[in-house]
């Protein structure tokens, strides 16, 4: 399945730390690309490093508008699910998602405008409480590969983790130097 996310809106400086683990948990959960809008250019280097040194190709593209990307995305055939906490409860919808071809998350920093609710094809609440976009997204994206996407390596990691009962164990991976 191809995975991408929108990231909508941002609360200057308080979002910069959320936005950009929005990204990660995107990246580490198995989606593809991530666009965002209104976001310090730092957020960009951070992904652009994190994928040097762990490895991987998640992608991250700076939008000035967020509607085109949904629209465009939508006429492609592309199946626009919105995490909101009014929307059907994920229990209800997983099996429905999983089996698109391709989707797009829409992940709101601030108060998502109307029309959102009308173009997503899914509203999906984990929860009808309020929370973290940042753990709504990380559950839907492990609902959607049902745990698979920790079973796979990233493509060229300057860097790799090796599973240990205790303590740490990061090894420089040989195949890059």
């Amino acid at each position: 399945m191809e995975i991408e996310v929108v990231r909508i809106g941002q609360r200057v400086v308080r979002d910069d730390r959320v936005t950009t683990h929005v990204a990660l948990v995107a990246r580490s959960f198995g989606a593809n690309k991530i666009y965002m809008n209104e976001v310090n250019s730092e957020i960009e280097k951070t992904i652009s490093d994190i994928n040097k040194t762990w490895g991987g190709n998640f992608q991250i593209e700076i939008i000035s508008e967020w509607k085109e990307i949904i629209k465009e995305r939508k006429n492609a055939g592309v199946k626009i699910v919105h995490l909101t906490m009014y929307g059907q409860n994920i229990n209800n919808v997983q099996m429905k998602i999983r089996n698109e071809d391709k989707i797009l998350i829409v992940v709101g920093a601030e108060k998502v405008p109307r029309e959102i609710y009308e173009m997503a094809d899914y509203n999906v609440a984990v929860g009808n409480q309020p929370h973290s976009e940042i753990s709504a997204l990380g559950i839907l994206l492990d609902r959607i590969h049902q745990g698979k996407q920790f079973e796979s390596d990233f493509d060229n990691p300057e860097r790799v983790i090796i599973p240990q009962e205790h303590g740490k164990n990061v090894v420089t991976n040989k195949t890059t130097d």
